[in-house]
């Protein structure tokens, strides 16, 4: 697939995600029931809406979806595409409930990376849409295409004409301090050991606290220094992120290996890592 494909397929997820956020606005001011999933955390009628929405959006790419709803796919099944779409269609469930407007969707688009296949991974993302429902702002990437932010709502034919009227990542930003970025719903004492090593590093330093793939959002276009990750995610929280990171010249690292975080691993769940 060459990458100039890349660009036409982050057009799709883009329509995709937009679809999906619509259907979340839609139960987000009602008065909805969360149920509770197998790993105890929340499930609404939004995930399911956004997860259809996505799913019927992308069929027309004939490229297989990954998202929590598909995790029991085989292994060798997953790990032989050569493509496909890894999708979150409602990151921070936890916010969405709290209703702090502080929860995305999230789409990548993967491929194969260089590295030998095994159960450690077998793809990176080379493109990435985040939508913010809720600010109608759209973050998107794709690999040589690069890093953007804009409104979601702005009229555009596809992800090259997007580009040309929306804000290049990273935007020059004028701050005071080293500014960390950590989860509002899963603080850990590891994030809080950090965070001291970079006071004692840096100086004075700043956190912020924010809910799902933002935190990697506010690296990608200069708000923050690091977002340090030390507590559970799964490769469909960070994938689209990534790739908006790494096109704005950042990068998402494992810091188990201390190597760019793989994806498709035969545990969905990631390691700890960095964005900075």
């Amino acid at each position: 697939m060459e990458r100039s494909t890349y660009g036409d397929l982050i057009g799709a997820a883009i329509a995709a995600a937009q679809q999906a956020g619509e259907e979340i606005l839609a139960v987000y001011g009602t008065g909805f029931t969360v149920e509770q999933k197998e790993d105890r955390s929340p499930l609404t009628e939004a995930d399911k809406r956004a997860h259809a929405a996505i799913v019927k959006a992308l069929a027309g790419t004939g490229l297989p979806i990954l998202s929590e709803e598909g995790r029991e796919i085989p292994l060798a099944e997953r790990q032989g595409w050569e493509h496909y779409w890894l999708v979150d269609p409602l990151d921070g469930t936890k916010e969405f409930i709290k209703r702090n407007g502080e929860f995305t969707v999230n789409i990548a688009l993967m491929a194969r990376d260089e590295a030998p296949i095994g159960p450690l991974g077998a793809h990176t993302p080379v493109g990435g849409v985040i939508h913010v429902p809720v600010k109608d702002t759209l973050y998107f990437a794709w690999q040589g295409g690069g890093a953007y932010r804009g409104a979601g709502n702005l009229q555009a034919a596809d992800a090259y004409e997007r580009a040309a009227h929306t804000e290049r990542l990273p935007v020059t930003t004028q701050r005071d301090a080293y500014t960390i970025v950590a989860s509002r719903s899963h603080p850990s004492p590891d994030t809080q050991a950090f965070i001291e090593r970079m006071e004692q590093e840096h100086g004075r330093v700043e956190t912020v606290s924010m809910g799902s793939a933002l935190k990697i959002c506010l690296v990608a276009e200069g708000a923050a220094d690091v977002y340090p990750r030390y507590a559970p995610t799964m490769e469909w929280d960070t994938a689209a992120g990534h790739a908006i990171a790494r096109e704005a010249g950042r990068d998402l690292t494992d810091v188990s290996t201390n190597a760019r975080m793989r994806y498709n691993k035969q545990d969905l769940l990631n390691n700890w890592f960095i964005v900075q």
